[in-house]
């Protein structure tokens, strides 16, 4: 499971450090693509193999699944970390999720986010507040 928020760098050759709390989940290989709120997604091979598995059964007739599929599954990347726990960003996901050189990667159980510093501070800043006063179920069950 993914958790917790870790601020590794980008070096100049589009790698970053996997937090070491990850490293075990990853060594084997890990898939990274196009995630919503322009942040990349980051799982397991095992877990989007499942992923995929399940987006198989949207209907070839539906564009809306059509267009998911293509931008989800076009930018996908698979790597191993390296020795280091270094794994490598290609450019085009670089530059959709806007990385620089101070990231973000945050832990949501089946993946990890990864996200550029400066957009990930927005993004709490913006939806911090409303997560604190949330007062309808949104998750039903949960609380």
């Amino acid at each position: 499971m993914f958790i917790g928020t870790y601020e590794p760098k980008l070096d100049a050759k589009g790698r970053f450090a996997l937090p070491a709390k990850y490293r075990a989940q990853l060594e084997s290989g890990l898939v990274i693509t196009r995630g919503q709120e322009h942040c990349l997604y980051l799982f397991t091979v095992e877990e989007f193999s499942q992923l995929h598995e399940r987006l198989r059964g949207a209907p070839i007739t539906s564009r809306q699944a059509r267009d998911f599929m293509r931008v989800f599954l076009s930018g996908a990347s698979e790597d191993t970390p390296d020795k280091q726990g270094r794994v490598s960003i290609p450019t085009p996901l670089r530059k959709y999720a806007g990385l620089e050189k101070q990231l973000i990667v945050t832990g949501l159980g089946s993946r990890a986010e990864i996200w550029d510093k400066d957009r990930w501070e927005a993004y709490m800043d913006e939806h911090e507040e409303s997560f604190a006063t949330q007062a309808e179920e949104i998750i039903p069950g949960m609380f």
